[in-house]
């Protein structure tokens, strides 16, 4: 017989990759892996301004996370600067206020291991209720802006021209980003979050032909590696969160093995 904790860790983790998937392949297409590490960088920072109110609810993480998104969203109008240059900036700020907020509290006693690679295996019932809520929220919202984000990833031009709400949509897929990084953070971690949504996505795109084709099989490959990583975790006794980060790369590596085999 399973525990309860495994199976809330399963739960949990297959709720996240199902979303991350998804969310991840746009991500890939637009070029846009250094804005999930630092989105989940500023979940530490909303982290350390929850303890500094003394609560751990998480519309404090997706609060911030999405202000930082918003912040992006309009520096990226000075056109003198790169996305990358400017997601640099953020990224270690963000990281850089919330260690320093942790390092002030004196009653802090938390392990920051806990924050940085998750603890999947400590999922509650209340935190399952939690991540199905917000995975539910964004699965829908990316059903009604699919074509439209496809259409700017393809061309942004072009679709401002086609009648697409370009800022619009920005926003909506930058906010569904922050809120799974938000509740994503007790499943995997700071650190690894943004792995689970670009892997999964990377490892689709060497075997998929069309781009529904790539969402379905990283969600698959997200929801394999979580189910491979709790395995080897339980089984080995490793952190969770790496087990299944490190899944999800070995199933990259075999698409990347696949693809070079039959060319």
């Amino acid at each position: 017989m399973i525990d309860e904790f495994i199976v809330n860790a399963l739960i949990a983790g297959v709720m996240v990759a199902a979303v991350a998937g998804p969310l991840g392949c746009f991500m890939v297409w637009r070029k846009m892996a250094y804005f999930g590490d630092t989105v989940s960088h500023s979940a530490l920072m909303g982290v350390a301004l929850g303890i500094a109110f003394d609560s751990e609810n998480p519309l404090i993480m997706i609060a911030t996370c999405s202000a930082v998104a918003m912040m992006l969203l309009f520096l990226q109008r000075d056109r003198r600067f790169s996305s990358d240059t400017l997601l640099g900036i953020l990224a270690h700020s963000a990281l850089s206020i919330g260690m320093i907020v942790i390092s002030m509290m004196d009653h802090f006693r938390t392990d920051m291991m806990y924050y940085l690679i998750g603890d999947i295996l400590a999922i509650s019932e209340r935190n399952i209720y939690t991540i199905a809520g917000v995975a539910s929220l964004s699965a829908l919202c990316l059903y009604f802006i699919w074509r439209d984000l496809l259409s700017l990833t393809v061309h942004e031009d072009l679709a401002h021209t086609e009648g697409v709400k370009v800022n619009r949509v920005k926003i909506i897929y930058m906010l569904l980003i922050a809120f799974l990084v938000a509740v994503a953070l007790k499943v995997i971690g700071v650190l690894l979050i943004t792995a689970l949504m670009i892997i999964p996505a990377a490892a689709a795109r060497t075997i998929s032909r069309t781009p529904l084709q790539m969402i379905m099989f990283s969600s698959l490959g997200g929801i394999i590696s979580v189910l491979s990583g709790v395995w080897a975790s339980s089984h080995w006794d490793v952190p969770t969160g790496p087990a299944i980060v490190l899944s999800a790369t070995v199933l990259f590596l075999c698409g990347r093995f696949l693809v070079l085999k039959k060319v």
